[in-house]
């Protein structure tokens, strides 16, 4: 058996609506809740499960994504006026970066202050 990765937590103050935001903003569907967890399943079938918490630290997320798939967030993300960056310290505002190897992208914040990144391109 390969090893592969199931599922990870995701803090948040309302699972539910930050499931939601980024499931809207990536075309993607909230499952229903699983015990107390509010799961969103990637194409890879690992599962982002939002869990209520009050206090933590912010984590970093990136998400590969075909060109049409980032086409379609990153207008969704500009449609919703999410400010979006092309560093991960969030320096370069309304920003997308490029790579050496074609690779283009962007960072933007859930509500949480979770760093969210989009990705697409050649590995």
């Amino acid at each position: 058996m390969s090893i592969e990765l199931n599922h990870t937590i995701v803090p948040a103050r309302d699972p539910r609506a930050s499931a939601q935001f980024l499931a809207d903003l990536l075309g993607l569907t909230v499952e229903p809740p699983v015990a107390h967890f509010t799961p969103v399943t990637l194409a890879n079938s690992v599962t982002l499960d939002f869990d209520q918490s009050d206090a933590f630290e912010p984590h970093h997320y990136a998400f590969l994504v075909s060109d049409a798939e980032f086409d379609a967030a990153f207008a969704r993300i500009t449609g919703a006026r999410i400010e979006y960056y092309a560093d991960p310290a969030c320096r370069q505002v309304g920003q997308v970066y490029r790579s050496k190897n074609g690779r283009r992208g962007t960072y933007f914040r859930d509500p949480n202050g979770h760093l969210m990144e989009i990705m697409a391109g050649v590995v």
